[in-house]
């Protein structure tokens, strides 16, 4: 059996490498000819992980076309922002009884739709042939193999029949049904991640980020619970999992770009020191937007919105934060 995965950044090039133990083929879709060539001319993604040698049953290719048509299972590892705008290029012809595996995390600023929806929404495909893979999981350590627990969501039935080519010796993916919640936590642990290196690089010490962090879970749940999620499945892997490695993990992306922005460097610089996609500076409007129209009361959200969109100074955004009106935990 073959694979597509769509994106050939860090994370698609590290699933890529991981489930290649499993499929006969892996083929990996990007836009970016120099990455594509070094893929099929040395055995590497030199832009991400020049490193690392991929197994030899892995191509790449900027024929979206070409992708799409070579497997039955496509696993989606773009920005959040340009899903759309990429399964509207493919033609439906091509995706009858295909299996779409989310491995992007975030939520549609325009619709405030979760992936899963804009995927059912521009592929017509039943809901059974979604899913969603998410979890604690840095993409240099799982290109170079080191221990990783995710969790796939959708139809049980299928779930369980993927399961087996996407476990490996050292990637166990466990199942649930709960596609909604498991997005959630994926999309919002990013905006608490900035947050935090925020918090780390003002210097406010050990308290401060393992107050952001819980307070930032209690966020994750309101925000699942609204979109249909089990708050239960925000304490597993692909909620409470996801946001410590990402809050706390030096290799995260999130964290390094509020850490940056703590430090006193401008928006701008901090997005171009961290290199990659900060997927929390998006996600943070469409969660600010649903704060407005949905009346979601999301304060540590909100804070990170207005430092990063109002200009708001850091230190004034603790200020708020802590001044707020005295609360029962979970009101």
């Amino acid at each position: 059996m073959n694979l597509t995965i769509l994106g050939t950044g860090s994370w698609g090039t590290a699933l890529a490498q991981t489930f290649s133990v499993n499929f006969e083929n892996v083929l990996l879709w990007g836009i970016n000819k120099e990455v594509v060539d070094t893929i099929n001319t040395q055995n590497k993604n030199t832009k991400y992980f020049p490193e690392i040698i991929l197994n030899k049953n892995i191509k790449a290719t900027l024929s979206l076309e070409e992708a799409i048509s070579f497997s039955k299972i496509i696993v989606i590892a773009i920005p959040t922002q340009a899903i759309r705008e990429t399964l509207r290029k493919i033609g439906i012809s091509f995706l009858k009884n295909k299996i779409f595996i989310s491995a992007s995390k975030g939520i549609e600023i325009s619709s405030l739709k979760l992936i899963s929806q804009i995927i059912k929404e521009e592929t017509y495909l039943p809901e059974e042939n979604i899913f969603v893979l998410s979890g604690p999981s840095f993409a240099k350590e799982v290109a170079l193999g080191l221990p990783t627990a995710v969790t796939l969501a959708g139809d049980l039935k299928k779930a369980e029949e993927l399961q087996m080519f996407l476990n490996t010796e050292n990637f166990r993916t466990y199942i649930t049904d709960d596609i909604k919640g498991v997005e959630v936590g994926g999309a919002v642990k990013n905006v608490i991640a900035i947050a935090t290196g925020i918090s780390d690089g003002l210097c406010l010490g050990n308290n401060a980020r393992a107050g952001l962090i819980t307070r930032g879970l209690y966020e994750m749940t309101k925000v699942a619970t609204f979109f249909g999620g089990r708050k239960e499945t925000l304490y597993g892997l692909s909620g409470m999992g996801d946001l410590v490695l990402t809050a706390t993990g030096d290799l995260s992306r999130n964290r390094k770009f509020g850490n940056l922005i703590g430090q006193g460097i401008s928006i701008n610089q901090a997005l171009k020191k961290v290199g990659q996609v900060v997927e929390g500076y998006k996600t943070v409007k469409a969660l600010k937007k649903l704060v407005l129209e949905k009346n979601i009361e999301l304060p540590i959200t909100d804070a990170v919105y207005s430092v990063l969109y109002e200009n708001l100074s850091p230190k004034e955004a603790v200020k708020i934060l802590m001044s707020r009106q005295p609360k029962k935990e979970f009101d």
